[in-house]
């Protein structure tokens, strides 16, 4: 089940600064990494991921591989996020095998989440639901795609995009199963008090529920 904090790994080509970042980020008490890094090659990208894996296992968050299946596969990670011109979702979820994580951005689109979900797609991501540095130019996804995910489709729904700690609340309170953060964890002064801010929110979420 993914839930809570979806921390995505900065393009940092350090890779002891990255490592520092996201074991903090994992102090902070995010749920799930994903580890992708454009600025990288494919080298790096390898040694970087397989640094990060045990790192993950020490404190048992998921450790998800953006757009690489061989990777994923290759280091025996927990799964694999795939954007829409990233291959064929069932084949895909067949090359994983059922004991992988399989992700899936569906940008604005629902009829891209309702395909996902009967190709096998553990969880499906709308974004960007607000203006995203990391990517200016992606369409923007209206907050109500996850309301129809919590009625139409019995996996999660990850938000991404420009969410910060002034705007996350209003993606949960919209019925977002995740918030998916980049930026605004891994740029922060105090990575681990970030995490740990962000973190809070889905606490306060399930405190207002229960009671």
């Amino acid at each position: 089940m993914i839930s809570g904090l979806y921390a995505i790994t900065p393009d940092e080509t350090n890779t002891d600064v990255l490592l520092s970042k996201i074991e903090a980020a994992l102090q902070g008490g995010i749920s799930v990494l994903q580890y992708r890094n454009k600025l990288a090659s494919h080298k790096l990208q390898t040694q970087q991921a397989r640094a990060i894996l045990p790192i993950c296992r020490q404190y048992q968050v998921p450790f998800i591989i953006n757009d690489s299946v061989k990777l994923c596969l290759t280091l025996d990670a927990d799964g694999v996020h795939i954007g829409a011109d990233d291959g064929n979702l069932s084949e895909i979820r067949a090359r994983l095998g059922s004991g992988k994580i399989l992700g899936a951005s569906c940008y604005n689109r629902f009829d891209l989440a309702q395909a996902a979900q009967q190709s096998g797609a553990d969880y499906v991501a709308f974004g960007a639901c607000f203006a995203s540095n990391t990517k200016p130019t992606a369409p923007v996804a209206n907050l109500d795609l996850f309301k129809m995910a919590q009625t139409q489709l019995n996996i999660p729904a990850v938000a991404i995009g420009g969410i910060t700690l002034e705007n996350a609340s209003l993606v949960i309170e919209a019925g977002a199963s995740s918030i998916a953060v980049i930026s605004a964890i891994f740029n922060a002064s105090d990575v681990k008090l970030a995490a740990q801010q962000f973190s809070q929110l889905f606490n306060d979420k399930n405190l207002k529920t229960s009671s």
